[in-house]
């Protein structure tokens, strides 16, 4: 990898021109000072200026990563349909671009439950009871899923975004103890639920499965599928209540329907709930079903992640969002619930402290005046707020398959984590939360390997994502991080895939 020391010095210019890594070319140390000074005493003076120096430990191994999303569930997609072609791909490369934008790697839609489309209703693939559960479901495919299947599919064939996370708020109305896809009810069949029209769980399960062939159909792969959000809550749109036994008692259902259908590679994510320490309440019933599970899902919205759930399966993040705040584009101003900071950190505690290995906000493109959405549309415009960045700084570097790795050395106000990405590079994380600069130096521990080459790229008030000047001296790298600004200082090993090639990153 690479062992660094130096001084990242902050460079406005470089946001339009990014260093070419096929011919990198690191700026020497230059001492103002000491003008003859020779090579190795400016080497010398470079360690001494140096703040903080963190030693990153390759052999002390945490969580993999599977990635950074949002979701265009509740006909958000529909409204993106909407704008104009140019927009439309602007928005696009907002959310999912490497070059453009915040190369978002997670798409998580809502697999309708709804009898039409009013409101902004998620409609139902078979919106008409077949009269019992012993009869086939009348599957009314419209080919568009409220313009989800459109953002599936760029998503996954123009941006390359593997993970695409199907989840159920409800099941249809007619499966339910209430007779309708809102307003809480439980799915007919599970511990608790007896309905007079008889036990749904197999019609259910079936319904889940169609609606990934559907997907399949149109050339989209669905990884993983969900079939509960927020449990605990009525609400007056699409809701399902549901404790663990009854949700253990599905999944018992679901797991095989989905081995019999071909679907093995399909992964079942439990339960969405909304919040992280109500889906941790839920664990201990769930481990009767332990080996159908592939991740465990929670939201964010009464408590957020804060330790590691007891699970030997991934946790995921999968819904949070400033629901109620006017909407706000900014970085920092006062510590507020939607300004980009506050979800850099909140990122950072859920991947560090929690260990998970996911993080999606709740939506993506939307009109309407608050911060529940990344991106807003005004006037057949996009515009990106500083949460989208706060992402899209995790993700540009951090890539699917990183595993978290361990570091020592620590400064006051500054919050560091360390990624190997699977091509070998190394993303070393800054947050610092000072009133001034600071001063860091990145180098990796002893066995780590030895490199040649390091980048950095940075976000704050003025920046999204743009590049920082980066150098390279005995090993060891530094950077100088600005107020209230996350950086990120990415390692090329020698002879490692990214070494001796371009690194993508926004121009």
């Amino acid at each position: 990898m690479i062992r660094l020391i130096a001084t990242i010095i902050l460079c406005a210019a470089a946001l339009a021109h990014p260093v070419d890594d096929s011919s990198p070319s690191f700026p020497s140390f230059r001492s103002t000072a000491r003008p003859r000074a020779t090579h190795d005493e400016a080497r010398a003076l470079q360690h001494r200026q140096a703040g903080l120096t963190v030693t990153v430990d390759l052999s002390k191994t945490y969580q993999t990563i599977d990635g950074f999303g949002t979701s265009q569930a509740f006909q958000r997609a529909v409204q993106m349909s909407k704008l104009p072609e140019a927009e439309q791909r602007h928005a696009l490369d907002l959310l999912f671009s490497t070059t453009k934008g915040a190369g978002l790697s997670i798409l998580r839609n809502g697999i309708g439950s709804s009898p039409d489309m009013s409101s902004d209703h998620m409609v139902s693939i078979a919106p008409k009871s077949p009269g019992s559960p012993s009869k086939d479901l009348i599957f009314a495919w419209d080919g568009s899923d409220n313009k989800q299947l459109w953002v599936s599919q760029e998503a996954q064939h123009t941006y390359g975004v593997q993970t695409i996370y199907a989840d159920a708020w409800s099941a249809p109305g007619y499966m339910k103890t209430n007779g309708n896809d809102a307003n809480g009810g439980s799915l007919c069949g599970v511990s608790g639920a007896t309905c007079s029209s008889g036990d749904w769980k197999q019609a259910y399960a079936n319904y889940l499965v169609r609606y990934i062939q559907y997907y399949k159909e149109a050339n989209v792969t669905i990884t993983h599928v969900g079939f509960l959000n927020e449990p605990e809550l009525t609400t007056s749109y699409a809701s399902m209540r549901s404790n663990a036994q009854q949700a253990a008692d599905f999944i018992k259902v679901l797991y095989p329907t989905l081995q019999k259908a071909n679907l093995s590679s399909v992964g079942i994510n439990c339960c969405d709930a909304e919040g992280w320490q109500s889906q941790a309440g839920m664990l201990g019933t769930l481990k009767s079903v332990d080996d159908m599970l592939s991740v465990i899902t929670a939201h964010s919205y009464t408590s957020s992640p804060s330790s590691p759930m007891n699970t030997k399966h991934k946790t995921w993040q999968t819904e949070a969002g400033d629901l109620q705040g006017a909407w706000t584009s900014a970085w920092y101003r006062s510590g507020g619930a939607g300004e980009g900071w506050t979800w850099a950190n909140n990122v950072y505690t859920a991947l560090v402290n929690a260990n998970a290995s996911a993080y999606l906000y709740w939506v993506g493109v939307q009109a309407g005046n608050t911060n529940s959405h990344m991106v807003h549309i005004s006037n057949g415009k996009v515009e990106a707020s500083k949460r989208l960045w706060a992402l899209g700084q995790w993700s540009l570097f951090v890539r699917p398959g990183a595993v978290r790795v361990g570091t020592s050395g620590s400064a006051s106000g500054v919050k560091t984590a360390a990624f190997r990405n699977q091509d070998g590079s190394v993303a070393v994380v800054f947050l610092n939360s000072g009133g001034s600069a600071a001063k860091v130096g990145v180098k990796l521990a002893s066995g780590g390997g030895s490199g040649d080459k390091a980048k950095a790229w940075y976000t704050d008030n003025t920046h999204e994502a743009a590049e920082l000047d980066a150098s390279v001296a005995d090993g060891v790298a530094s950077a100088n991080i600005p107020s209230r600004a996350m950086a990120t200082i990415v390692l090329y090993p020698a002879g490692s895939a990214s070494s001796a090639s371009k690194e993508s990153r926004p121009a």
